[in-house]
């Protein structure tokens, strides 16, 4: 193998694949190129663009442009190489879409008229060349007879004219990247008309180059005459005409796919016709080019000898003719430097004396101006064996880096290189393993290495001449790293800096450690606060600044040298800044200048300044937090007149913060009037002589000093009357009515507070009216007549203004009827201020009707009085129609007409009017007029048999009213009318549809009326008519509009017609129809309203029946509208999807809001009308906010005055009771202390008892009846003043000597202000302290040490603080001076007397112990609440002194024990022994109850005795007080508020928070009564039942909830229908047929639903069943198939049986056979057919039946033999043995997979159906034996064989020979044994005569007569079959349900199957009995399916 691959040459570089020749690409897309070439290992790749090298060469084939732009267009090619040689890829072209900007603005154009004008386009930069529209004030200019757009866009007008002047411009459009650019504007001038203009070209042809296989190419001409009309263009090539693909009125000629022959000169000519102006031509040339070809080639191999010539061919053609360039290894050749190398004629390449350094690539491109192509070839020059000239040495490598082994050689042809490092090939032409590159010198690479590459490596070189070799050892070392570098630290000076260098390194090297500082080696021994680890580490202690600096490890080894850096920082925290100062400024008002000297930044660069300001005294809080490091100065604006400020500094670095510097002197900024106007003014009309003003203080950052009160102004508005003016001297009043002042009077009015310093501003003007009154005087002369009998017209004069008090509304005209004083006509009026008379009618009133009338005028606020009421009377009219017109007693010539009066007699009945006239004949009319007492009228002299009109109408003085009517045939008798036909619906709208008919029968009289009936909703057979419509009078319609229907519901229309006698039977319906969907006409109803919480009201209502829907149902929903009582505000809304919801709850309002709620139903179409509003309130809550302008001001040490504003209306959230202000120690843990002012008028109070100089936060609530409200926010700060200070606490004595102590103490707990001094006397306890020694310290001291003491004696140390009001209270404390100190001992058990045990509080006694020669500082106590064992701290600050104390803040009822110990200087004492357990009194104090009944507090504090129950009722507008009593004397539909106690032995505590209760909604308690079903039809059940019983109601009914489901299977079949009406019953519709339901019916009302009734059962009619469940085949052979069916998914009753129909799909034999059979009774579901054709397609349909037959299923099966099947057997052999039968065969063709099994058919051999006899043969047999008991005794029959496979049954083989089935006859059948057996017998009988002669007896014989065939049915015993016979074998395969016995002569059997059969000719013989054409036996019938036809 080695030595195959040595001798292998090594594969010149090739491309696999040429670039495109261009590529076209979007900017800042990704840009991959590809340099797809191969050739032997390794290749290297280098990169061109234009001529410029973008790459070295390298390994990296591809070339990747990450985003591109324009500046990447160009020409790219790469070049590849490797040892043999180097190839130039053929260029491709890259080029970049973009866009740029139009290059020129807008510029101005001017041209003669009638010249061309020729616009050029705009420049812009872009490729490809963008596509330009040109546009003219906005319009787009397409190309015409006047204007061309050349190929470069220039836009020409021809012929310009005066009306071509204009702006144009052009839109450009990157095809590519999508972009567009509009352009600046060109305005074109057109000057002067100018004479006619001979024709000029001016845009000429240009000369053009297109490469061969382009599309297309244009040539243009464009030329200008006047008149332009009889301008014409014609072209030419080479003087030739040219006629075809001229466009653009012959401008442009368009060559498609030029060639070579289309290339010449072109030439245009514009001639002006009828003219004999000369003609102009121009002409361009058409260059067509063609792409370089090769004619000749050289082959890819070409190998010569040294010294000799060489030619390498190559020749190419094209147009023009290309250039042929060649390059050796991808440099070009230059035959002047190089004169061996000649390009001959042709193109090829001769090489002259062949040297060795000739061998290489050598690549031919030839090159013209339509592209380029290349070809190449490897030359080899031969004749020289290789030679390694410089061979591998050996070599040493660290791990990890990289080693060349050189490897130079000479030879020809250049050898291959190949390495090997002992039997493994490394690297060749052809193999490269990773980290081992053959470089093209051929050294190898090794990069990086690694330990396991140490070893000898073998350099090969071998060629076509031979082989050499050279070897050499690689050893590498373990690379020195440094594998734990130095990090970067920062350290606070003084801390311990630690710099690690952590090495690795190879086990024979040794390393050395040195570190350096900023390039500067470190001595570590001469540096005591460093020390140099073995392992490199550095540390270094107590940094300072000097530490600071760069540190270098470096590692130095044979193995490699390592360094790594690391940076180290020291800082410390910045100093104070120096010398700040703070003066007002003198540029801007209310601000202060600060400045102040930058600090020392420790060693770290400031990060920020922090500034504190203190305003007026207040604690020090940060005023800006971020001020500039660099920054010496900043001025401090924004800042609040009248009060004073002090300033501090600090610096902050990233150690942290730094002092703070001195505090600058305080400075205070001067008083100023207010700022700011007051807030919020609002005025509203409170009557109609007052205004209410209210407003809010001015922001207190705007007062500007301390307010003392307001000025409002008011005057009336647009009048030059002076202000008024009214003085508010208080501050805390924000509120004024203004009275006294003119009604229905519009002012203006402004308000402004005012300091000490003036007035402020005023508030913006606010104005309001009073409000308006009522008008007091009526309307003046009014007059009423009535016009006609149904409207009277009013007359009147308005009030005189002045006394409507208000703007006019209108007028109101009313009328009524005498004694009804309630139902008034009310007509409103708007007022007419043009005519000094008014006029209005009231009209739509009754006839002849007396009425009271009256006018008038309102306002507003309200009605003014009425004018005095008038009466009159309407006009009288003509009556109405009479009543009941009817006929009787009917003869030949006369008739009795009867009537009843007119229902409207609209005046005085005179009488009535009669008239008859013959039927259409006006002129045999006769009248007469009767008196108005008279009802009926005999008519006579009448013809008989004739038709007859009769009219009848009354009279009053106004005349004839109106006419009824009827005809009549005298002597006929009217009969009942028939019903109308031929119904037809059109014009369908929502509520309303036009019914078309042809009237039926009249009943020979005229019809009355018309009825429709219709049916609604789901449309059933049996659901209810209901009348719709009725129409009377119009005898001769024949179309009815039906209003007043249901949108969008389904009706099914029905007509009657009606005459005198009656009304006919109803019409046939029509078709169903829809109405069209419509808004929703009513609005819910039962709208209730509740408070659900403080903020939410539940809303409840009654859903819409469905009948209301008007629409698809699933878009029904509800919309609910709310806004606040009164207001005016936008309503806000809220969308209900849910058609069935009937409540939601309103969130999100407002506390104690009253609000105005409407609802409305909504569905897909618009919206329904809005219900009534009804309103409710949210319930009382706590206040949302606190008080407004919340201030303090501390008046002594120990009292602060605290004031504030109300609560703002819209956060009360109810009744504001009274005020709590919250006040406790700032960053304190101090419990909040509250202070209670009750009422509401109240708005300061003064805080006592407080802490001196103590800092306070303070804030306000306001609390309700439900609690406290929120707290004022933010808390404001207020300082108590200063005082004497407490005394210091915590004076210690950590060291005594006995000369000496040094003593220490904290602060006073009770500073009183800022402790300026301390002041420490001290002097032996035995002398007077006079004699003391006195020593101040500065106020930062806290221990001190005094010397010079005496020994062993006792001394007695006061210290005092000192602040500015003076030196405070001392603090006393004794020490002895000894070293014999030691621990105190413990106190004594501590004790409780029992007559100290209070409910919170108990006092503790002990005995002190022993204080170990130091005194005791103080004692601790520590408690435990039994039975828990843990101990707590109560205090640890019990006087020394003390030795009893009261322990606090207990739990009444509660066990506790005790213990103490003492502290000295030394330490503490052991606690003492536990107290005995002590258990605190009850207290009559409990905690808050939180729920009321649910649950309450465990926190009873006793023995709980009993809880207490408040209630009230609950009222808006007042509030009762509360009652203790049941709760069970309450009102219905009342609002209740409930609060709870519980009480103790000791008192009541308090009462829990208030619960509201509704009284009086509850959910019905019974269910419905006598719930009965009844089956309606097959899809629909009626269900009726009682309501609840009364007392079980619990208010009304609001509907029912039907709930339904089938019979044990509730859980999937489950539905609820909902009636929202209180009805008694529901028809529920769609159900399954046959099916048992479930019904249960529960009641609701608005509480919500009541129980369920018992389940009752109710079962729906039966239906037609569903289509069988599926279709089955099995058995299928050539003439017969098993099909088998499933039951009903649905049977929807009981299955009485099926109709199985089969018929072929196509006839057989010209025939189409349709077979019946119907199979009886639910089972079985399977039938054997036997009678069909082989290779038949059959439709097989079932369908079953309950009373009438449901849908079927179909399928189609195609007899046998399928494709794959078995062949036939060979013919069958019979042999009989006995009575066994054996049949023998030979194997067919087992078709395409092997037999399975054999089965055997028979058939009686008079032609009779085959059936199969032997169903499982096995398939090894050939023949198969049987007993004959199986077959009909006597019966011929055939046998034939089947084979079957996987694929089915396949042909039979012929049929056997027939044989009988007759049994060998036994002897007993011999006629020998017969005779001898008659013999016998008579011998007997002759005997047996004998005998009764001889007896003398005789008998009288009868003779029996013989009975008749008598038939009967025959049932077959399946329990009598015989055991083994065939029967009993198959009959137990559902398959074979087949008797194999001839049915007996003389039996009948009852037909399980009954047999239709027809012919498709003719098709109506479908009942037809189909009898076989041969049957079994003569005589026989047809066989019967299920049974064999052998039985």
């Amino acid at each position: 193998n080695d030595i195959c691959f040595f001798q292998s040459d090594d594969v010149p570089p090739y491309f696999k694949t040429e670039p495109v020749r261009s590529q076209l690409h979007l900017e800042r897309n990704r840009l991959v190129l590809t340099c797809m070439a191969e050739g032997s290992w390794p290749l290297e790749f280098k990169w061109i663009h234009n001529t410029t090298e973008l790459t070295r060469f390298s390994l990296e084939y591809r070339y990747l442009i990450p985003s591109l732009d324009r500046s990447h267009a160009g020409f790219y090619r790469c070049i590849v190489r490797n040892r043999v040689g180097a190839l130039l890829q053929r260029r491709t072209e890259v080029q970049v879409a973009f866009m740029g900007s139009f290059e020129e603005g807008e510029r101005i154009q001017s041209v003669s008229q009638g010249e061309g004008a020729v616009i050029p386009a705009p420049r812009i930069r872009s490729f490809p060349q963008p596509q330009v529209t040109w546009f003219r004030d906005g319009r787009k200019i397409p190309p015409s007879s006047r204007i061309a757009i050349t190929l470069d866009n220039t836009l020409v007008i021809l012929s310009t004219v005066a009306p071509d002047a204009g702006r144009y411009y052009v839109q450009a459009v990157n095809d590519k990247n999508g972009e567009n650019k509009t352009s600046q504007p060109i305005t074109l001038s057109v000057e002067s008309p100018a004479d006619p203009i001979a024709p000029t070209i001016i845009i000429p042809p240009r000369n053009t180059s297109v490469v061969t296989g382009t599309s297309e190419v244009t040539m243009e001409c464009v030329a200008n005459a006047r008149p332009l009309i009889k301008l014409s263009i014609s072209w030419r090539k080479n003087g030739v005409l040219v006629n075809s693909g001229l466009s653009d009125f012959n401008r442009r000629l368009t060559i498609l796919s030029p060639v070579v022959s289309d290339a010449g000169y072109y030439e245009c000519e514009a001639i002006l016709r009828s003219s004999s102006v000369p003609s102009v031509s121009a002409g361009a040339y058409l260059h067509v080019l063609e792409p370089p070809q090769f004619v000749k080639e050289p082959e890819k191999h070409i190998t010569a000898e040294m010294e000799k010539v060489v030619d390498i061919p190559c020749q190419a053609r094209g147009v023009p003719q290309p250039d042929i360039v060649w390059y050796k290894d991808a440099l070009p050749i230059d035959p002047v430097k190089t004169p061996r190398y000649r390009v001959l004629v042709g193109g090829s390449l001769q090489v002259n004396g062949l040297l060795p350094d000739d061998t290489g690539m050598f690549q031919c491109f030839a090159r013209n101006l339509a592209g380029e192509v290349q070809t190449n070839t490897y030359l080899a020059v031969t004749s020289i064996a290789p030679n390694i000239t410089a061979g591998p040495s050996d070599s040493t490598v660290i791990d990890g880096m990289s080693v060349i082994l050189h490897c130079e050689t000479s030879g020809a042809p250049r050898p291959a290189i190949t390495w090997q490092k002992g039997e493994r090939v490394l690297a060749s032409g052809s193999v490269q393993l990773p980290r081992f590159t053959l470089l093209e010198s051929g050294s190898l690479l090794i990069s990086p290495s690694h330990i396991s590459d140490a070893g000898t490596y073998t350099c090969m070189a071998s060629n076509s001449r031979g082989i050499d070799e050279a070897s050499a050892d690689l050893v590498v070392w373990a690379r020195t790293r440094i594998t734990t570098p130095p990090q970067d630290q920062s350290v606070i000076k003084g801390t311990k800096a630690i710099l690690t260098c952590g090495v690795t390194h190879d086990p024979s090297v040794t390393v050395r450690h040195v570190w350096e500082k900023e390039g500067t080696m470190i001595n570590v021994q001469s540096i005591p606060r460093m020390r140099l680890d073995a392992d490199g580490t550095l540390h270094i202690s107590q940094t300072w600044s000097g530490d600071i600096g760069t540190y270098t490890c470096r590692v130095t080894s044979v193995g490699g040298n390592d360094s790594r850096s690391a940076h180290l920082r020291v800082r410390q925290l910045p100093h104070a800044p120096e010398n700040p100062t703070a003066i007002l400024s003198t540029s801007e008002k209310r601000a202060i200048d600060l400045a102040w000297a930058k600090p020392f930044d420790g060693n770290s660069p400031l990060i920020r300044y922090i500034l504190e300001v203190s305003e007026n005294n207040a604690p020090w809080a940060i005023l800006l937090a971020n001020i500039e490091p660099e920054s010496t100065a900043v001025t401090v604006n924004g800042l609040i007149p009248a009060r004073s400020y002090q300033f501090r500094l600090c610096a902050v670095n990233d150690v942290g913060k730094g002092q703070f510097s001195k505090e600058t002197d305080r400075v205070s900024l001067p008083e100023e009037p207010p700022s700011a106007p007051a807030q919020n003014v609002i005025a509203s009309g409170r009557t109609n002589q007052s205004i209410m003003i209210q407003w809010q203080p001015p922001p207190e950052s705007h007062q500007n000093g301390i307010l003392r009160g307001y000025t409002v102004r008011y005057r009336l508005t647009g009048l030059p009357v002076d202000y008024q003016i009214k003085n508010i001297t208080s501050p805390d009043v924000t509120n004024l009515l203004l009275e006294d002042l003119i009604i229905w009077t519009n002012y203006e009015i402004e308000v402004a507070a005012y300091n000490g310093a003036g007035l402020g501003t005023f508030s913006h003007k606010v104005t309001e009216w009073t409000l308006q009154g009522v008008p007091t005087i009526a309307p003046g002369n009014v007059q009423a007549e009535a016009v006609n009998s149904t409207t009277i017209r009013f007359t009147w004069i308005a009030p005189n203004p002045q006394f409507i008090n208000g703007i006019n509304q209108g007028y109101k005209l009313l009328a009524w009827e005498r004694g009804k004083d309630e139902e008034v006509t009310m007509v409103t009026v708007r007022p007419n201020f043009q005519d000094s008379v008014h006029v209005g009618y009231v009209t739509g009133l009754k006839k002849f009707t007396e009425y009271y009338t009256s006018v008038l005028c309102f306002t507003t606020p309200g009605d003014g009085p009425r004018s005095p009421p008038r009466a009159l009377r309407t006009h009288e009219d003509t009556p109405g129609a009479v009543g009941h017109l009817s006929f009787t007693e009917i003869l030949d010539t006369s008739l009795k007409v009867s009537w009843s009066e007119p229902g409207e007699k609209n005046g005085v009945l005179t009488g009535y009017r009669i008239s008859w006239e013959e039927y259409n004949r006006t002129n045999t009319r006769v009248t007469h007029y009767l008196p108005n007492v008279t009802l009926e009228y005999r008519v006579t002299g009448l013809t008989a048999l004739t038709t007859y009109t009769i009219e009848v109408a009354g009279m009053t003085s106004k005349g004839q009213g109106q006419l009824s009517s009827s005809t009549i045939s005298s002597g006929v008798p009217p009969e009942l009318p028939g019903p109308p036909t031929n119904i037809a619906i059109s014009n369908i709208g929502p509520r309303s549809v036009t019914l078309q008919f042809k009237p039926g029968y009249d009943g020979k009289t005229s019809i009355s009326r018309w009825q429709v009936e219709a049916q609604v909703g789901v449309i059933g057979e049996n659901d209810d008519w209901v009348m719709v419509h009725q129409v009377s009078n119009e005898p001769e319609a024949r179309s009815l509009e039906v209003p007043g229907l249901n949108p969008f519901t389904f009706y099914r229309f029905r007509m009657r017609q009606v005459n005198i006698v009656g009304t006919s039977p109803p019409s046939q319906p029509s078709r169903k129809i829809q109405t069209l969907p419509a808004p929703p006409d009513m609005a819910p109803a039962n709208i209730t309203l509740r408070t659900a919480s403080e903020t939410s009201l539940w809303l409840r209502w009654m859903p819409l029946p469905e009948w209301e829907y008007n629409a698809n149902p699933d878009l029904v929903g509800y919309r609910v509208q709310y806004s606040r009582a009164g207001s005016q505000g936008r309503a806000l809304t809220h969308v209900i999807a849910d058609r069935l919801e009937r409540e939601f709850t309103i969130e999100d309002l407002e506390e104690w809001t009253e609000y105005e709620v409407r609802v409305q139903a909504i569905n897909g179409i618009g919206t329904g009308p809005w219900s009534q509003p009804v309103r409710g309130r949210t319930r009382e809550s706590v206040p949302s906010c606190g008080p407004t302008n919340v201030s303090s001001f501390a008046t002594t040490s120990s009292s602060i005055l605290v004031r504030w504003f109300e609560v703002p209306e819209p956060d009360r959230n109810g009744l504001i009771l009274g005020y709590k202000v919250a006040y406790k120690e700032k960053d304190s843990d101090s419990p909040v202390h509250f202070w209670t002012v009750e009422g509401n008028a109240t708005h300061s109070v003064q805080l006592t008892g407080l802490g001196k100089y103590v800092l306070y936060e303070i804030q306000v609530l306001a609390f309700t009846r439900i609690g406290d409200g929120r707290p004022s926010s933010p808390p404001i700060l207020e300082r108590t003043l200063d005082d004497v200070p407490g005394p210091p606490v915590g004076i210690l004595f950590p060291e005594v000597r006995t000369t000496s102590v040094r003593l220490i103490w904290q602060s006073p707990s009770q500073p009183n202000g800022i402790i300026l001094a301390y002041q420490i006397t001290y002097h032996l306890n035995s002398t007077n302290s006079n004699t003391a020694t006195v020593d101040v310290l500065n106020p930062s001291a806290r221990q001190y040490t005094v010397t010079s003491l005496k020994p062993e004696s006792a001394y007695v140390f006061r210290i005092t603080a000192q602040t500015r009001k003076g030196w405070g209270e001392a603090a006393e404390a004794l020490v002895v001076t000894t070293e014999k100190r030691a621990h105190p001992q413990p106190t004594s058990r501590p004790t409780v007397p029992q007559k100290d045990v209070q409910a919170r509080q108990v006092l503790l006694s002990w005995e002190p112990g022993s204080d170990g020669l130091s005194p005791v500082r103080y004692y601790t106590v520590q408690l435990r609440e039994l039975p828990e064992s843990n101990w707590s701290v109560h205090s640890a600050s019990v006087n020394h002194e003390a030795t009893s104390y009261i322990v606090s803040r207990l739990k009444p009822f509660t066990s506790y024990q005790f213990r103490v110990k003492a502290t000295n200087d030394i330490g503490d004492s052991e606690y003492s022994e536990e107290s005995e357990a002590i258990t605190t009194l009850q207290d009559g104090k409990c905690d808050d109850i939180y729920a009321f009944v649910v649950s309450y507090s465990k926190k009873i504090n006793g023995i709980l005795l009993g809880f207490r129950i408040r209630y009230r009722e609950l009222l808006y507008d007042r509030l009762r007080t509360y009652s203790i009593r049941s709760i069970t004397e309450l009102s219905k539909h009342k609002r209740y508020e409930i609060r709870m106690s519980v009480y103790n032995a000791v008192g009541e505590g308090p009462n829990s928070p208030p619960q509201e209760v509704f009284v009086g909604e509850a959910v019905p308690t019974a269910p419905p009564q006598n719930v009965a079903i009844q089956s309606a039809t097959a899809t629909q059940l009626d269900v009726t039942w009682d309501p609840p019983p009364v007392d079980a109601q619990n208010g009304d009914i609001q509907g029912y909830k039907v709930y339904f489901w089938e019979f044990q299977r509730k859980n999937e079949t489950e539905r609820l229908r909902t009636l929202f009406m209180p009805e008694g019953g529901v028809k529920l519709k769609n159900l399954t047929g046959y099916t048992t339901y479930m019904i249960s019916v529960a009641p609701f009302n608005a509480a919500g639903d009541g129980p369920r009734s018992p389940p009752t059962r109710g079962r729906t009619q039966q239906a037609a069943p569903s289509a069988p469940s599926f279709i089955h085949f099995s058995e299928l052979t050539t003439t017969s198939v098993n099909v088998s069916w499933g039951e009903p998914t649905f049977p929807n009753g009981i299955i009485e049986g099926y109709r199985l129909i089969y018929e072929p799909c196509t006839p057989v034999d010209g025939v189409s056979k349709t077979v019946t059979v119907d199979v009886k009774g639910s089972g079985p579901l399977w039938l054997k057919i036997k009678d069909l054709a082989d290779g038949i397609t059959y439709n097989f349909r079932i369908r079953a039946k309950t009373f009438i037959y449901g849908p079927e299923v179909e399928a189609n099966i195609t007899t046998g033999p399928g494709e794959g099947a078995p062949g036939p057997p060979g013919e069958p052999f019979i042999t009989r043995h006995g009575s066994a039968l054996t049949i023998q065969w030979t194997s067919g063709d087992p078709g395409r997979a092997p037999i399975t099994r054999y089965v055997i058919e028979a058939r009686p051999s008079d032609e009779g159906l085959w059936d199969i006899l032997i169903k499982d043969i096995p398939k090894e047999v050939t023949s198969h034996t049987f007993n004959m008991d199986i077959l009909k005794q006597g019966v011929s029959y055939d046998f034939r064989v089947i084979g079957v496979n996987d694929y089915g049954y396949g042909s039979p083989s012929l049929p056997s020979p027939s044989i009988s089935a007759q049994k060998v006859p036994p002897f007993y059948e011999e006629w020998w044994f017969l005779v001898v057996v008659a013999l016998v017998g008579l011998i007997f009988i002759l005997l047996l005569v004998f005998i009764l002669i001889i007896r003398g007896q005789s008998k009288k014989y009868a003779k029996k007569s013989e009975s008749g065939e008598i038939d009967s049915e025959y049932e077959v015993d399946p329990n009598r079959q015989k055991t083994h016979s065939f029967v009993n074998h198959y009959i137990s395969d559902p398959t074979y349900y087949n008797s194999w016995r001839r049915q007996q002569k003389g039996i009948s059997r009852a037909q399980a199957y009954s047999y239709t059969e027809s012919d498709s000719n003719p098709p109506s013989q479908h009942s037809t009995l189909y009898r076989p054409p041969s049957s079994l036996a003569p005589g026989s019938r047809a066989p019967i399916a299920g049974f064999s036809s052998f039985v």
